[in-house]
């Protein structure tokens, strides 16, 4: 690139002169490219460890003067492409012209100025463009990892750091890239270099530690080899992006969606040196995470930025410190304490937003209220002009909610909607539905839930009531002691956040049911199976109300989500939510549940229970490590963790003390699920630790679960289902619940959100690449009858073809990869590849090798694989493809080939063409319809269904133009063959005898016919029995005139009629030596058939044709071509050629320089 001229005082320091002209000077330094000595390896080893190369570009052009020794520096390139285009310019434009100055000080002049001046010009052209966030320093380094390890522009570098990487005991220094989809390491060092290239979703373990050998290191775990990174100026920093890219590779492996830059990042306040867009994004991505999950908002909410201060907390007469966070919809505060105060205020209810009086008690403080009337007030802010401005910015973009949104349902017809306000489920829970009856009760048991309903009556006048409640250690202690039942919908929706989603969605879940209702899908099925089943104990799901309910709600949802559609278990957790709860507000619930509060636990994987199991089971072992190891020995805990996790104790502990845990899950999120899964676990110890099997841990617990009771419950007893499976003669003495939620916090009350969090990124590596080893081999288990594959090969087979469909999902492509991932198909159709990869593992795969006819070959067997017409072939399709070119016998190789030759492997164009032409030519006289009955359409119906085994005879005949195309593609398949002249000799001598064959087949059909092209099965490319028997020579008289006439066509080429002269036939073709043509003159427009050359522009014979039984009858009579089809093709050489490349596309970069590639870098 130009640069503004400086001054060089020694020009010939650590640089070597490659051209010169009497103004200019091309240097390039020392130590790139060839050559150089132990200088060249000195500079070269400095430039990786300091990291000069980012500043000092290897190539640089210099302007000399005759009488100056002071040289300037105009322009640097880090490929010898790009400098050679900035010396070609400098001659081309500048050389004449400063040639005619009599004075050097005004070449040095005029020089500096246009040199200035295109600088000048590209700035301003930059202007504007998101590159330009970028520094130079960055911009180099992105340039440089993209040489260094041939990345294509799409690749985009988020960071580099220098670190040392440790290949064995020695440590490597260099430069680690990380990029959106790799993790790159560079090194050289005399004359050493080190290159590696890890894809994010290869990872399977991502750890931080320290020991002796390797101190304070980051260890990256593939499926095959570990690798150590050290010496980091900030490992913590460099750690933390490491996790999120390899984040969002796991989320790519489950959901195949590419990552997408954030368009809306607000632009920064001043330059930012050397961090990319995309680490801003990544950084900004994270805080967004963080808050959304501090304080249960939706995943559109945006953090736009938060700040220190104190809020004056009037049931306490005190101020507490903490954070105030603002975003796009809402006003936030978290005290620094943990527990002490936390505050939601949504945008929505804000009415006012003001600075407050300041004084040394309240400095700089803000009031905010509220329409309910309450007000808060912040002080000891640092910038409260600028938080004011803000948040009445966001107080204009914040629809009125008072207006409300009018549901279109109000403006249904006559048709009764599925759900409309009429509906008892729509404005009250199941319970209250059939406790409104009941009689007062004045029992012990009623009065201490009224006592709780006061309880919680006094919090709400003290804390306020509503999303704009003060949630404190106050709030968390009535939980733990039970929601009352009256309140327990109203609290579930508030502290799961989903009470938010339903205020800013009116009238959406009423339109979702509408819309869902009657459509007949998977999810439906396995709603509609399950529904009985759920609760079926409760009397409110043992009538038409509560299924229904229960249908509408989850139909909807699977409606929402059909990423998710419907998991069991679900139909347990909605089944709860709607006895306390009306029906939209269940929905709502059932939304933060799946989408916010258990992530990725009802997907079609359940990887989110299974990645909490993992935690579970990490969690057993640091705090019970003793019953750890024996439980692992009689594997109990995968058994019992997931049916606890996925239904949060409900299916497995009696209802009424089940429910006192969903209260607490609601206020305190997953941790509460594994303090009461470990107090479980403690409780048992003794005599988990004596059980000599996994049946009889599992009876021990079970019984242990169905004797949890709940003694303050008010509602009668429900029988529980499981109990009454596991009680025996002598049942264990029961557990009171509120018994077993304090024992867990007193002894598991120090796990922590962030801990968990962690915890689970380490398990996720692990779920889901241990998913993705579980569907190879399922693959291949499934693919070793259909193929003569080893199993080694299709593992190999299947790991390549997936890496092209994950490199279309980052890298882009006609069709996005989201779009060819179906997940409910089996695992061997679910990834699916489009023609340009297709080409590109049949060039590097294929064993028919045809130069530039290869991408033809290739399009054509897409095509012919591609059964559906979708544009896209699944593993299963290019396995049976790959097979019958590798294992297939000669006959089914021919059959392949031939059929490659014939529709639909030929162009649509071609294939719609010779389609109208059959129609045209099999025209007959309209005929009067019979009448058929039932039994002719069964029998129809029912030969359909059978699966037809196609034979030789099935394939239907080919015509001269496509012929003429087999033989060029044989030409092209042998020019690499060992025995080159011998296959191109036989395939003319065949070549030339099908020609004939085809002559004869072609006149004696006109001699029969009459001359009725109409009856002629030749142009309509179908096989007759007829001409079958012609061909081969059956049937008395027949036989001899094919002889006959094949003698004539021998011999007397030239006696053919005007007729057959018009078409193309032997006579149009002039006669030349296979031998005598070499096969660099073998062109598209050029064709040897029996040494022949077809002129371009000649007259296709349509009357010709071919079956594929004269193709192989006459093959068959050439050994060099049965060798050649019947020898063994070495699958294992063309995939360790394939391996040795890298796994990832390459792309010719523009800035490659020549000197400096690296055909031994490969994905380790």
């Amino acid at each position: 690139m130009w640069i503004q001229p400086e001054e060089v005082l020694l020009a010939g320091a650590l640089w070597v002169s490659e051209r010169a002209n009497p103004f200019f000077i091309l240097q390039r330094r020392k130590g790139h490219g060839r050559g150089g000595g132990l200088s060249g390896l000195l500079v070269g080893t400095l430039d990786v460890v300091l990291d000069s190369s980012a500043r000092v570009a290897p190539y640089r052009i210099l302007l000399q003067t005759a009488d100056s020794q002071i040289y300037w520096n105009v322009a640097c390139g880090s490929s010898r492409k790009e400098i050679t285009e900035h010396w070609d310019w400098l001659e081309s434009n500048l050389l004449q012209t400063i040639s005619i100055f009599d004075n050097d000080e005004d070449v040095t002049t005029f020089v500096k100025g246009k040199i200035s001046g295109i600088i000048a010009e590209e700035n301003r052209l930059k202007q504007g463009e998101e590159q330009e966030e970028d520094c130079g320093k960055f911009q180099e380094a992105e340039l440089k990892m993209r040489r260094l390890f041939a990345m294509p522009e799409e690749e985009k570098l988020v960071n580099y750091y220098s670190c040392s990487y440790w290949k064995g005991r020695v440590p490597r220094q260099g430069w680690l890239y990380l990029s959106v989809n790799h993790l790159c390491f560079y090194s050289f060092l005399l004359g050493k270099e080190v290159t590696l290239v890890v894809q994010w979703t290869e990872v399977t373990q991502l750890e931080k530690n320290a020991n002796l050998v390797f101190p304070e290191s980051v260890r990256v775990s593939t499926r095959h080899t570990e690798h150590f990174f050290s010496m980091f100026l900030n490992i913590n920093d460099t750690f933390k992006l490491m996790e999120q890219l390899a984040n969002i590779a796991m989320r790519q492996l489950l959901d195949n969606e590419a990552f997408a830059a954030d368009l809306t990042l607000p632009k920064p306040c001043k330059t930012l040196k050397n961090v990319s867009i995309l680490k801003r994004d990544l950084d900004a991505r994270a805080k967004n995470e963080r808050y959304r999950t501090m304080f249960r908002l939706t995943q559109d909410e945006r953090l736009d930025g938060h700040t220190d201060c104190t809020l004056w907390t009037p049931f306490a007469k005190m101020h507490v410190v903490g954070q105030l966070f603002i975003s796009n919809n809402y006003i936030c505060f978290n005290s620094r304490e943990e527990g002490l105060c936390q505050l939601i205020i949504p945008l929505r209810e804000v009415s006012i937003a003001e600075k407050a009086d300041s004084s040394s008690v309240l400095p700089c403080p803000v009031s905010i209220s509220t329409k309910n009337k309450m007000n808060f007030l912040f002080a000891n802010l640092k910038d409260r002009d600028f938080l004011v401005q803000r948040i009445s910015d966001f107080l204009q973009r914040t629809p009125d909610s008072s207006r409300g949104d009018t549901s279109p349902l109000c403006l249904v017809g006559p048709s009764t909607p599925h759900y409309h306000p009429g509906l008892s489920t729509a404005s009250q829970g199941l319970l209250q539905l059939y406790h409104q009856d009941a009689r007062e009760d004045l029992g012990p048991k009623a009065m201490r839930e009224k006592m709780k309903e006061e309880a919680w009556n006094i919090h709400f006048s003290e804390f306020g009531r509503g999303v704009c409640m003060y949630r404190t250690s106050r709030t968390r202690e009535l939980v733990l002691n039970g929601i009352p039942e009256s309140l327990r919908g109203e609290l579930w929706l508030l502290f799961s956040g989903a009470q938010n989603e339903m205020a800013t969605h009116s009238g959406y879940y009423g339109d979702l049911v509408e819309q869902a209702m009657g459509l007949c899908s998977l999810a439906t099925e396995e709603i509609e199976r399950d529904l009985h089943r759920s609760m079926p104990e409760h009397r409110a799901f043992q009538n038409e109300t509560g299924i229904a309910a229960l249908r509408r709600v989850l139909t909807a949802y699977a409606h929402r989500n059909p990423g998710i559609g419907y998991c069991q278990a679900m139909n347990i957790v909605t089944s709860v939510l709607l006895l306390y709860c009306p029906e939209e507000e269940a929905f709502w619930l059932l939304v933060a549940l799946c989408e916010r509060m258990l992530p990725d636990y009802y997907n079609t994987r359940v990887v989110g229970a299974l990645v909490d199991q993992g935690v579970f089971e990490e969690l057993t072992r640091a705090f019970l490590p003793l019953l750890y190891e024996h439980m692992q020995e009689l594997g109990v805990i995968s058994t019992i963790s997931l049916s606890w996790f996925l239904t949060l104790f409900l299916s497995v502990m009696p209802f009424d003390s089940a429910v006192l845990l969903v209260d607490c899950f609601f206020y305190e999120g997953i941790k509460v699920t594994f303090q009461v899964a470990l107090a479980v676990l403690y409780d048992n110890m003794d005599a988990l630790l004596s059980c000599s099997d996994e049946g009889e841990a599992m009876t021990i617990l079970g019984r242990y679960l169905d004797n949890v009771v709940n003694k303050q419950t008010v509602a009668p007893p429900i029988p529980h289902l499981h109990a009454l499976l596991t009680s025996g003669d002598d049942p264990p003495p029961e557990v009171d619940i509120f018994d077993l939620i304090k024992s867990s916090y007193e002894k598991f009350g120090s796990l922590h959100s962030d801990v968990i969090e962690q915890m689970r990124f380490k398990q996720r590596l692990k779920v889901i690449q241990s998913l993705e080893d579980t569907a190879k081999r399922s693959v291949v288990r499934a693919m070793m009858t259909e193929s003569a594959f080893s199993i080694e090969e299709l593992e190999e087979l299947y790991c390549l073809f997936k890496s092209k469909h994950m490199t279309s999902c980052y890298w882009g492509s006609s069709s996005s990869a989201a779009e060819r991932h179906d997940p409910s198909l089996p695992y061997l159709e679910q990834y699916r590849i489009d023609p340009a990869q297709f080409t590109q593992l049949f060039t590097a795969l294929g064993p028919w090798v045809c130069g530039g006819h290869t991408s033809t070959l290739s399009t054509r067997l897409f095509r012919l694989l591609d059964q559906n017409k979708d544009g896209l072939v699944n593993f299963k399709e290019f396995i049976t493809g790959l097979s019958g070119m590798y294992h297939g016998d000669m006959t089914e190789k021919l059959k392949l080939l031939y059929k490659l030759h014939l529709p639909p492997a030929l162009c649509p164009e071609v294939a719609e063409s010779a389609l109208e032409a059959t129609h045209f030519f099999t025209e007959e006289e309209p005929q009067e319809e019979k009448v058929k009955d039932y039994r002719y359409y069964l029998r129809m119906w029912a030969t359909e269904k059978e699966p037809k085994a196609e034979t030789i005879k099935d394939l239907p005949r080919m015509n001269q133009e496509q012929f003429i195309d087999l033989c060029k593609t044989l030409y092209n398949m042998f020019s690499e063959e060992p025995l080159e002249q011998e296959l191109y000799h036989s395939i003319a001598t065949v070549a030339s005898l099908l020609l004939r064959i085809g002559e004869v087949g072609k006149r004696f059909n006109n001699n029969n016919g009459g001359g009725r092209k109409a009856d002629n099965p030749a142009a309509q490319g179908l096989p007759t029995e007829p001409q079958r028997e012609e061909a081969h020579g059956e049937g008395g008289l027949r036989e001899s005139q094919v002889c006959l006439a094949l003698a004539d066509a021998q011999l007397e080429p030239a006696t053919l009629d005007e007729e057959s002269k018009d078409d193309v036939s032997l006579s149009s073709y002039s006669v030349v030596s296979s031998g005598s043509l070499p096969c660099d003159d073998i062109t598209d427009n050029t064709l040897l058939i029996g040494g022949g050359r077809r002129r371009r522009g000649s007259v296709l014979d349509v009357d010709w044709s071919i079956t594929f039984e004269q193709v192989l009858a006459s093959l068959l009579t050439e050994p060099p071509l049965v060798d050649y089809f019947e020898k063994k093709r070495d699958f294992k050489n063309k995939m360790a050629a394939c391996k040795a490349q890298r796994a990832v596309e390459r792309q010719t970069s523009s800035t490659s320089d020549h000197e400096l590639t690296h055909p031994g870098i490969g994905l380790m």
